[in-house]
Order: C-alpha cells, then structure tokens, then sequence
C-alpha cells in the first residue's frame, strides 16, 4: 500500500502535444551530408535496415551492405534484405546470427534462440506459457538483492538478457550499414509494436545501445507502415493500419493530410502473432501423434522439426487449396496428415477474431465508424494469409491495401522518419499516441490516472497530491501502467521515493508529480514538494528491466568482444566463399574435367577437398583464404580450356 492520499489540490494541466558513395552508385557526398540515420525492423522472425534520402527509402542488403529494390520478391534478393532473428550460441565460443543461425535450429534446438522480441521488457511470470513452449532455458536474472524480475535465456554456461539477445541482430543490421557506407553508422531509429509498453520500449532502447547504436527515435511499427505508405499520396484520408506480425498485432487508425501523419488511436496484442498460428498447427500435430501412436513429444528437437514444418505448413496454405505433413517419429511410427484450407481457417480464426475486436476497440477510442476508414494497409507476415485478408476486409467494407510488402514496409517507413529527423525531408510530419494509460498508486490501492491511451506524444501531466499521515517525511511513487483502476491489476513500472518533505498535519504537503513522455514513448517522472522545495525523478527503469548501470556494462563488454566478434564473423563470411567458390569449380571440373589429362583432374580434386577440409576445420580466416586463392588460381587453366570450348 502506498501511504498517501490521492487529493487534487489544484487542476491538471492541460495535455500538450508537441506537435556516401554506395556500392550500387549511389552517390552520397559524405563531406556534405547529414548524419546518416538508418530505420530498424527489429521483428520477432525478420529484421530489417533501410536508408532514405530525398529521393525516398531502401532496404540494405547483406550483398556486400548494398541497396535492394523496395517491394522486392524473393527471387530478386528479398531473402538477401531479411536478416532472420535467430542467434546460435556456438560451443566454441561464436555466436552465428541470421540464417545461419535459424539453419541451426533444429540440429541445436537448445543454443539456438528466436522470438526474443515476445521476452523483451518481460518478467518471469509474464512469460511462464512462452518458455513452456521455447525449447531453450529461460530462466530469472540471479538475484542481485533488489527483487527485480527480470528474465535471461541460459546456454550452457552462458547467460544474456533479452536485449543482449536483440543486441546481436541489431549489431548485424548496423554491420550491413557500414559494409554499404564505408563508414560508422551509430544513428539508428527503431520500430517498436504500437501496443508494446514502456518496459518493452526501454528493453528495445537498450539493446540499441549495447549495439553501440544511438536510438535516436523510438516508432510505432505501424505508423512506421503509414509513413511509407504515403509517401506519393496527397490526398486527405483516413486509414487503418493491420499489422500481424511474427509475435504480435497492432491496429492504427491514422488521419494522413498535406504531409502530416497523425495517429487517433491504437490498440493490439503483444502476444499474438504468426508464432501463435505455427504453435496452432503444432498442437494438432502433437495431439494426434500422441493419440495415434501413444507417443509424447518431449525432445527439443522434434520440437524444433514441427515447428519448421508447421511454419511451412501455414504458407503453403496461404497459395494452395491443401498441404500435406509426413513425420517420422521414432523407429516405427511416421505421422501423416493432408490439412484443407478450410480447416487451417476454422483453426485460426479464434486468433483472427482477436484481431479484428482490436479493431473495434481503436475505431471506438477514436470515435469512427468502419465506413469511415478510406483505406486499410496490411502489414506483417501473417497478412498473407488469404482468409485474414477476407476478414479485415469484410470488418471495414472495403478491399485491404496489399500493394506494398508487408514484411518490408516497417522498415522503409522507420528510414523516411530517420530522413525526417536527419533533415532531408521537410514536408513530413509525424504525430503519434501513446499506447496505455499512465499513472500512479494512490490510498487503498487505487491508480490516479495522469496521462490516458490515445494521448498525443510527446506530452505532459501535472498532478497536485498531498500526504495522508501526520509528520510524514517521505513518500513512495508506485507508477504504474494499464487501463485497470486498481493498482494490482497494472503493470508496476518503477517505484522512487521523495524524502524530506517537512513534517506536516495530513494534507498539508504540496506535492506536484509530473509526468513527461517524450517522442519515443518513453516515460521520465518528477516529484517535487513545492514548500521546501525537495525534490525528486526517475527515468523509469522497469521492475524487470536492465538498469543504466547494466546497460553501460554491456555495452562495455561489447566493445571489448568486438575485434573477436568481427574475426568470428570474418571466418564465417570466409568459409561461406570457400563454399562458393568450391561449388563453382566442381561443376566446372565435373562438365569440362576431360579437357584436362588425368593427373591435373585428379589434382584439382583432391586440393578441392584439402580446401573444404581445411574450411570446416581451422578458425585461421587468414590463412583459408590464402588456400582459396590458391585454389582458385590452379583452377585458371581449366576456366580458359572451358571458355575456349564454349566459343567452339
């Protein structure tokens, strides 16, 4: 209980919003230029790293840092733009990111980590029904005597936080930055579920600066959508924004005028998504194995081999009228199912409906009608699904907008507001809410509500309170965060204390609590007693979050792992040419080998294997690219013998 008593003194204030020379020939005079500002899509299965300028935003790909067309189709690189978010925690020490690291996931179910994002910002409890389902170790941050519940993921001997975790794939993303500017990049704005809340918005803050990133801007994932989506578009609307990502949905109904992007509202659900839809499938493929054979599904990685297949399942009815699963599952037993479009609908849509009652919770919030939305843009992976699509559309009376792609759109828009912020794009304004109501606890337990949901960011609130007990000294600040009226049923965002308040009868303090949330959502509070002066404020740092402390800590730490890091990663891109180059020669030896005599073929082919041996075994970068090269320059004869009998 919090010993003081909720009594208005004075009124509120009102609430005020505040309203390089490229790879690909580019051209960017870096003498000239504003700083470089890139936008992440930090996402629960993909993330992403664009760059815009005045002539409009593109996605950076992993081909040596350059740019890729925007709306890109996986057959012309939109695979290669995709930096997938799983990390592997070798047992050598190296830790692999991207698609290297999910080809692991099932081969090392319990050192390789995915779906980060649904952990961030999140406490034990919070997270009990997702680590049943995770096949790796979560686990509560040893405790450090300040009762915080914060959680780690455990490999081994070796233990990282969620924003740790982040921190490794948006350390990818920034390396692809500098690979296409040939320079630092330490200007970052990130993208952020509207719905997540001031917890998971610092978490992602954090992991921006152990990544040695300065998050210059925190933004909504779907206004981020909007700010793409109407980049060419003059005309006055309204729109819908349905993003159903990885891990979680958020609807945004924005008003877009002359360059201005207002937010009305927002609402969603940080804990739906398309894992959900995957994990839908996997329980009936669990549930029928188990009645089918008696069998139990208790190892990791067949855990892992139907979560592969239920993703995969789910797309191949998202294009065909059917899919059909076969798995082995021990010496005797192979599972087999033909799934129907129809069925996989009925199965999902109890997940669907909860996105579309989010819908009417933001058209209500704003005072809308669904006739009254021009326009609904659809975003996130799981839009693809042909039966969401026919349900939004039928919920708003109107075809969705599924021009741009929505894996793609987040981050284009999180590098038109970078653009914004760097200077290059004058005519955009961004207006965005807040997600939930923010307050604190008063007498009895009850929360005094100081800044509501839908309220424009950024923004202020004073509140006048005053004391309850005669010759109180000091009192606690229990900020909390939720729709609920009582205390218990809101999240607890930090507590901070305000001491040497004279001792005075009961209600005779003055005391002003502020409450200021800037741009990027994130929450500062201040208390002061305005008879003696005595003062108080805290960012809040989250009950289950990482302290600044901490946070400099690994930052530290990854500076100093970072030559280490880059050699690690340096061997991997190393050993990835090798690959590359091997395939190239043994295609080449195997159609032309027979321009060679004997003894120069049965060479090349034993140096070929030498090489691939000597990739797969040695951590010397260095010297497996000298073998390549040497490699490569014994297989020159052979490339003219063969370029001279293709001009025959």
């Amino acid at each position: 209980m919090v010993d003081w008593a909720c009594k208005p003194v004075s009124p509120r204030l009102p609430r005020c919003g505040i309203a390089v020379t490229s790879r690909l020939g580019t051209t960017v005079n870096m003498a000239e230029s504003r700083d470089i500002i890139i936008g992440i899509d930090l996402g629960t299965t993909n993330s992403l790293v664009a760059w815009a300028d005045a002539s409009g935003p593109r996605l950076i790909s992993g081909a040596g840092g350059g740019f890729a067309a925007a709306g890109a189709g996986a057959a012309n690189g939109a695979e290669d733009v995709m930096v997938p978010s799983f990390v592997c925690l070798e047992d050598d020490g190296r830790i692999v990111v991207g698609s290297e690291a999910r080809r692991h996931a099932v081969e090392k179910p319990l050192a390789t980590l995915y779906s980060i994002k649904r952990l961030m910002g999140k406490g034990v409890a919070e997270v009990e029904e997702e680590v049943r389902r995770l096949p790796y170790r979560v686990e509560r941050l040893r405790d450090d005597g300040t009762g915080r519940d914060v959680v780690e993921v455990v490999v081994g001997s070796r233990r990282l936080t969620p924003p740790q975790v982040s921190a490794l794939i948006l350390a990818e993303l920034k390396r692809r930055a500098e690979a296409h500017f040939a320079r630092p990049v330490v200007k970052a704005v990130i993208t952020v579920p509207a719905h997540f809340d001031d917890a998971q918005r610092q978490a992602t803050r954090d992991a921006g600066e152990i990544a040695g990133l300065d998050v210059v801007r925190i933004v909504n994932e779907p206004t981020a959508a909007a700010l793409a989506y109407g980049l060419d578009r003059a005309e006055t609307a309204t729109i819908a924004v349905y993003d159903f990502g990885g891990g979680t949905f958020d609807i945004s109904l924005l008003r877009v005028e002359e360059g201005l992007f207002e937010v009305l509202s927002v609402d969603g659900d940080t804990h739906l998504g398309g894992d959900d839809i995957d994990r839908t499938l996997m329980d009936l493929f669990t549930r029928e194995i188990r009645e089918q054979s008696g069998l139990d599904i208790d190892s990791p990685t067949i855990r892992q081999q139907l979560r592969t297949l239920a993703e995969q399942m789910k797309i191949r009815l998202s294009e065909d009228a059917e899919a059909h699963v076969e798995i082995a599952v021990g010496a005797n037993f192979t599972y087999r199912r033909t799934i129907l479009r129809q069925e996989f609908e009925a199965m999902i849509a109890p997940l669907v409906d909860r996105t579309l009652e989010a819908c009417r919770r933001a058209l209500r919030a704003a005072g809308l009608e669904a006739s009254a939305v021009q326009q609904v843009v659809m975003v996130g992976g799981s839009t693809r699904i042909p039966y969401v699509r026919r349900q939004v559309g039928e919920l708003f009376g109107r075809r969705p907008y599924t021009a741009l792609n929505p894996e793609q759109v987040v981050a284009l828009g999180a590098a038109v507001q970078g653009s914004i912020l760097a200077g290059m794009r004058q005519d955009l304004l961004l207006m965005d809410v807040t997600p939930l109501s923010l307050g604190i606890e008063t007498l009895g337990g009850a929360v005094g509500k100081l800044i509501t949901a839908n309220t424009r960011v950024p923004c202020k609130a004073v509140e006048m309170f005053t004391t309850f007990q005669d010759g109180q000294s000091a009192v606690k600040i229990n900020v909390l965060q939720g729709e609920r009226e009582l205390a218990r049923d809101c999240r607890c965002l930090g507590v901070f204390e305000l001491r040497g308040v004279p001792p005075m009868p009961a209600g005779i303090p003055k005391i002003e609590v502020t409450f200021l949330i800037d741009s990027n959502g994130i929450l500062n509070v201040f208390a002061k007693e305005l008879r003696s002066g005595q003062t108080a404020s805290i960012q809040i740092v989250p009950s289950h979050g990482l302290t600044r402390e901490e946070v400099r800590r690994m930052q530290l730490e990854a500076v100093e792992h970072a030559r280490e890091d880059m050699s690690a990663h340096h061997l991997i891109d190393v050993r990835t040419t090798v690959e590359f180059d091997l395939g190239k020669a043994e295609r080449m030896i195997e159609q032309y080998g027979d321009l060679l005599d004997a003894n120069e073929r049965d060479r090349l082919k034993r140096d070929a294997a030498a090489l691939r041996r000597l990739a797969r075994t040695s951590t010397d970068a260095r010297e497996i690219n000298e073998k390549r090269e040497q490699f490569n320059r014994l297989t020159i004869p052979l490339a003219e013998k063969a370029i001279a009998a293709s001009l025959k």
